[in-house]
């Protein structure tokens, strides 16, 4: 079995984390917590993109009205993301959370931290102890005889084992980093050492729309081959539904889950004769709604038509001005090169 499938599966709302379920896509809200109204227009957006499960941080006591709000009204399970003061995190499992996130290093010790754990055990919701790198406790971070992703497993493993003793089991962890593979190294340690626990993976500040994808495919793609992982948030300085749709394409590429279409496309050479790139990006632009898990090719010549991308449900091999449209790899008819968007949406309603 896959360490993924071993973990204990808790429920995020009607959410199922662990357990073998399916690896849960996340993101993170980020508008003002006090305007209910705004993040629940942002949740929607995100609901649509494909989440489903979103969190929002809670920086104030006097967010909580606006917190409750949004809970009733969520499409979605949300997530209170709590950090310094756990007293926010206990009234926010009162008004609807279907989670909890602390942070260790953060959230004022032991005491606070059961305070914590008896609120989300009356409310019947699981809580993430979210550990990252830039926040640990001054215990941890002064030592010397530890790396990295050691002091971020130590941490986790510790807060694990003090919910367990407590008799509260609906947990997962996150232990990020910005670093790849300091984040790869702590994950593995942690399946190893907690191979009970779900975890939550991602990849902490991993920068804007190009670089965090990047380096969250990387360390991401490790870890899901692997087995590890059971929800995931890719980090992004960028609109939270990059993010959604970022994780939606690496699990497809991944062949782990699919929504929406994957486009496969040729990176272009000399001999072709029309805008690919342009195609592209305008079949790219009108299949971002589309949910369908259809494999769509645009490719730019008849060296890389219907024969490289024969495994396509649907796709166009274009020439000198033109475009042979294709499904399974055989040829459906010919069209001029500025009908070849239309055309091949209109096949794909078809399907």
């Amino acid at each position: 079995m896959k360490p993924n499938e071993q973990t204990r599966q808790v429920m995020v709302g009607s959410v199922p984390v662990g357990g073998g379920a399916p690896c849960a896509v996340q993101s993170m809200l980020n508008v003002s917590g006090d305007d209910a109204k705004a993040n629940l227009a942002q949740i929607r957006a995100l609901a649509d993109a494909g989440c489903e499960i979103v969190r929002m941080a809670i920086p104030r006591r006097s967010c909580l009205d606006a917190f409750a709000a949004v809970c009733e009204q969520s499409p979605l399970p949300v997530v209170a993301d709590v950090h310094f003061d756990a007293q926010i995190a206990i009234e926010a499992a009162r008004r609807g959370a279907a989670k909890l996130r602390i942070n260790p290093g953060n959230i004022g010790g032991w005491e606070a931290t059961d305070a914590v754990i008896e609120a989300a055990g009356e409310a019947g919701i699981p809580i993430r102890v979210g550990v990252n790198a830039g926040s640990l406790d001054e215990a941890l971070k002064s030592r010397t005889d530890l790396t990295l992703p050691e002091k971020l497993s130590a941490s986790a493993i510790d807060y694990v084992r003090h919910f367990e003793d407590r008799g509260f089991h609906d947990v997962v962890v996150s232990a990020k980093a910005h670093d790849v593979m300091t984040t790869v190294r702590t994950y593995r340690m942690l399946s190893r050492e907690i191979p009970q626990v779900p975890l939550h993976i991602g990849i902490t500040e991993a920068g804007t729309l190009m670089q965090g994808t990047v380096k969250s495919a990387a360390g991401l793609g490790i870890l899901l081959e692997e087995g590890i992982g059971d929800t995931m948030r890719i980090s992004l300085t960028d609109d939270p539904t990059e993010e959604v749709r970022t994780s939606w394409m690496l699990l497809a590429a991944l062949d782990l889950r699919r929504r929406g279409p994957e486009i496969i496309s040729c990176p272009t050479c000399g001999r072709c004769q029309v805008d690919l790139i342009g195609l592209a990006k305008q079949v790219d632009a009108r299949l971002s709604s589309c949910s369908k898990p259809l494999k769509v090719a645009v490719m730019g010549c008849v060296v890389n038509g219907p024969g490289e991308a024969a495994d396509a449900d649907i796709g166009v091999a274009c020439g000198a001005g033109s475009g042979a449209l294709f499904a399974h790899g055989k040829v459906l008819r010919k069209v001029p090169e500025e009908g070849i968007v239309d055309a091949l949406m209109e096949e794909i309603q078809k399907m």
